[in-house]
This record gives structure tokens, C-alpha cells and sequence, in this order.
């Protein structure tokens, strides 16, 4: 039976609902609040339970000057009191209602999010719109909270040789863009981190026209229009949100490199960054280039560096390349090659160049080529089948400046690159000079030259 106001509900959906693409988990469906607040429903009625994610478009890469760690100090005080809940009151109602809740901070964005049965849907938009304006800093739990992030980043980075190399060469990769800014913060600019400065970021970001509501799971369009409307609609825009204006990387005219010698190191390993292109808004062609380089050099048992280095030369215990596409800007495109022991990391390095040189000169095996794309496009299956996996990548997508056509084009984007088209961006990225080459090693004589790291 339809009742009057569902029927008006669907009559406003009818004019302001964008249906996209059907996906294996189901239709995507895309609409505005008044607010400026942005919903993205992702059909799935596989199972009565939802994905509830609400994504802030602001993160580490935004904080202000030696204020780093500020977006993921102020994640942590978002499980403390509102007006009208009390501290942790948040996480309990979630777990006493079967869900689970957790929240997430990266360069680019923020996200919260809750697991639980499709009927709490609405109690978790209160709790989440409650949060978004009304949360209460007290001296005392922000001093607390100080102390918990100081805590992990001691158990996450210091104590780890290979977080604290990765910093240090991130840092020389990014000499001016905040990309090179630990997210969880440099640790004496976290000390000094205060109730004021976590209320003016949260003052100054935490708005629905800043946030982005996906909801992954067994719900309709309207369902989620009606409560959102309900529990979000309320809350009025910010006029004072600020750009996210972020220092340019200037173009770099010199290799650089860093030597980082711990003595937990267990395995010895050099690494290669270069700053690469991301997907942009409506031309993600070089970006899919470079994740099928990334693959065909680096990227499993048959790619180039493991046939010929790990296997057939037996001079590395793994050797690999990264990229990671999605990014508001610049990414970068990564090689690590961890040598046997009796070669250097010198030899190591060169190792990783000659062959390299070796794919520019042999090319693509169109075989090979043809494997890559098909793991690819069943990559990209099996993640559809992942309703709350679908749901954080529109997320990360989506605060990374792309649009949900992006979104939907990313796979046919993806099966449409050709050799051609890889062995060109291949040169394209390897054509300029500008790396920053890390070596991680152990002091050769020392005290603590015994002590190992098990894991990096």
C-alpha cells in the first residue's frame, strides 16, 4: 500500500535521482541534499545489512602548517561525547545493536563508517548527523586521546625500521606538496597538538556540503532519500568552507637519495619512487596505462622482476612495483627489489634499472599481456561482489576529485589499454630523471647490530 508521502517522495525522486549503472552488487543511484550533502546508494539485497559511510572531503594533505596528525587526532575525539551522547557512547549503541563501526584517515579524506542490520539504517544517521555538528571537546579526554595517538604512532612507525624509512623517503619525494607529511603525523608536532586547534579543524571542515553519505547494502533510493532527508537535511550548509588550496610539487631537477640504517633491519632492501600521474576527471587513459606497467613488472610471480630476478637469476628474495592510481594529486610509481644475501644494494639497484632497460627493449609479450588483463577484469568483478569493498572505493574515488561517471568508465577504461599505449606511458615515466632511491640497511658494527627486526 502506498501511502501519500511515499508517493511524493517518489515523485521528488523522479526529478533529482541520477540512476547510473547496474554493477554486480547492483543499480548505483546518486542524488544532493539541499545542504549540498551528496548520497551515493549502492543496491544489494543479497542479505538484510548495510554499509553506512560518511566521507569527509578533507585529510591529512589539508591540515594546516605544523599542525600534521590534526585530521587523524580529530577522527580519534569523533568517538567522544555530543550533546547527546556521553564518550564511547557512539561504539557501544553500534555493538549493542550488532553492528561495527570504525572510522579511517588517508591524505585525501576522512571516512566513518558502520556494518549493521538493514532496519538500523535511521538510528545510525542520528548518531553520524549528531557527531558531524555537536561534538564536545573536554581538556581532559583531548589530553587522553593525545597521549592514544602518540601510542601508535610509537607501536605503527617508531618502532619500525621500515615505517620510519618509508617516511623519510616519502618526505624526499614530496619536498613541497603535503603528500609528504606523515598522516598520522610527525610526533613533536603531535605533542603539541591542542583542544583549539582540533575544534577549528573540526569547526572548519565537518559540514554536510563537505561530506559525501554512501549507503552500500539492502536499501532502496528512497528509503535512504527519506532518512537522510530526515537526519542530515537539517543540518545547514557551511558558507565558510575553504578550498582546498594545496602547495604545488615543483618539478624536480635531481635525483635524491636517502640512506636510513637501523639495526632491527633483518632484510636489507633499496627502493625507486617517481612521481607519477592519477586518474584525472574525464581522462583516466594514463593512469590505467601505468597499472598494467605496475603488473607487468612488479606485480606477482609472472611479472618481469620476479621471472628474471627471483627465479631464473636467484639474486632477489622479492622484487616488485606499485602504483596506486586513485589520488587528488600526483601519486607515485614505486619499485623494491630485496637482494639474496651477498648481493649488494648497490647490485640491487641496478638490477631493478637493467631490467627496466630490458622491458623499454623486449616489449610486451602479447601473451602475458592478455593474462594481465583478464586478472584485471576479474579483479575488478570480484570487487563489485564486495558490497562494503564497492562502497569504499566510490568513496576514496570520489573525495579524490572523480565523478561517478569516472567511476563507472574506470573498468572499460581499464580493458581498453593496449601494449601500445603501456610501453608509451613506460617511457613517458621513465624518461624523467627525478628519483628518490632509498636504501634500508643495517649498521655494519655497533651494539645493537645483533638485535633484528622479524617484520617490516
Amino acid at each position: 500500500m502506498l501511502h501519500r508521502p511515499a508517493l511524493a517522495l517518489r515523485l521528488a525522486l523522479a526529478l533529482i535521482l541520477t540512476p547510473l549503472a547496474a554493477s554486480a552488487t547492483g543499480d548505483v543511484t546518486d542524488f544532493m541534499l539541499d545542504n549540498g550533502m551528496q548520497v551515493v546508494v549502492i543496491e544489494d539485497h543479497r542479505a538484510p545489512a548495510v554499509t553506512h559511510m560518511v566521507w569527509y572531503r578533507v585529510g591529512a594533505a589539508d591540515e594546516p602548517p605544523g599542525q600534521s596528525g590534526i585530521a587523524h587526532f580529530l577522527e580519534h575525539l569523533m568517538f567522544k561525547a555530543t550533546e547527546t551522547m556521553g564518550s564511547g557512547e557512539f561504539t557501544e549503541l553500534v555493538k549493542a545493536n550488532g553492528g561495527f563501526t570504525n572510522a579511517f584517515t588517508s591524505w585525501d579524506y576522512t571516512g566513518y563508517f558502520q556494518r549493521i542490520a538493514a532496519d538500523r539504517l535511521g538510528l545510525m544517521m542520528q548518531m553520524e548527523a549528531d557527531r558531524m555538528r555537536n561534538l564536545r571537546f573536554d581538556p581532559v579526554e583531548v589530553a587522553t586521546e593525545r597521549s592514544v595517538i602518540l601510542e601508535e604512532r610509537a607501536e605503527r612507525f617508531d618502532s619500525s625500521a621500515g615505517g620510519l624509512f618509508t617516511e623519510q623517503t616519502r618526505a624526499a619525494l614530496f619536498l613541497n606538496h603535503p603528500y609528504g607529511i606523515p598522516v598520522i603525523g610527525w610526533r613533536h608536532e603531535m605533542e603539541e597538538l591542542s583542544l583549539e586547534d582540533a575544534q577549528a579543524f573540526y569547526d572548519t571542515w565537518y559540514h554536510p556540503n563537505n561530506a559525501i553519505l554512501i549507503v552500500a547494502g539492502d536499501v532502496t533510493p528512497d528509503e535512504v532519500l527519506a532518512l537522510a532527508q530526515e537526519h542530515y537535511g537539517p543540518i545547514p550548509a557551511s558558507d565558510g568552507l575553504p578550498p582546498r588550496l594545496r602547495p604545488l610539487e615543483p618539478p624536480h631537477i635531481a635525483d635524491r637519495r636517502v640512506v636510513y640504517e637501523d639495526a632491527r633491519v633483518a632484510n636489507p632492501y633499496v627502493t625507486v619512487q617517481m612521481l607519477a600521474p592519477v586518474r584525472e576527471p574525464g581522462d583516466q587513459a594514463e593512469a590505467a596505462a601505468l597499472v598494467y606497467l605496475a603488473e607487468m613488472l612488479g606485480g606477482g610471480q609472472t611479472s618481469l622482476f620476479a621471472r628474471r630476478l627471483q627465479i631464473e637469476e636467484e639474486r632477489a628474495l622479492y622484487a616488485a612495483a606499485f602504483y596506486d592510481p586513485t589520488s587528488l594529486d600526483p601519486s607515485s610509481f614505486s619499485m623494491v627489489n630485496v637482494p639474496v644475501p651477498g648481493v649488494s644494494l648497490d647490485e640491487a639497484e641496478a638490477d631493478l634499472w637493467r631490467m627496466v632497460d630490458t622491458f623499454l627493449a623486449e616489449g610486451i609479450d602479447p601473451a602475458q599481456f592478455e593474462r594481465i588483463r583478464f586478472r584485471i577484469e576479474a579483479g575488478e568483478i570480484y570487487e563489485q561482489d564486495d558490497t562494503a569493498g564497492v562502497a569504499q572505493a566510490y568513496g576514496a574515488e570520489l573525495t579524490s576529485g572523480l565523478t561517478l561517471s569516472d567511476i563507472e568508465g574506470w573498468t572499460e577504461t581499464l580493458l581498453s589499454v593496449t601494449p601500445d599505449d603501456v610501453m608509451a606511458a613506460a617511457r613517458r615515466l621513465f624518461d624523467d630523471p627525478s628519483t628518490v632511491t632509498g636504501h634500508l640497511i643495517r649498521p655494519v658494527t655497533g651494539p645493537d647490530s645483533q638485535n633484528v627486526e622479524i617484520g617490516q
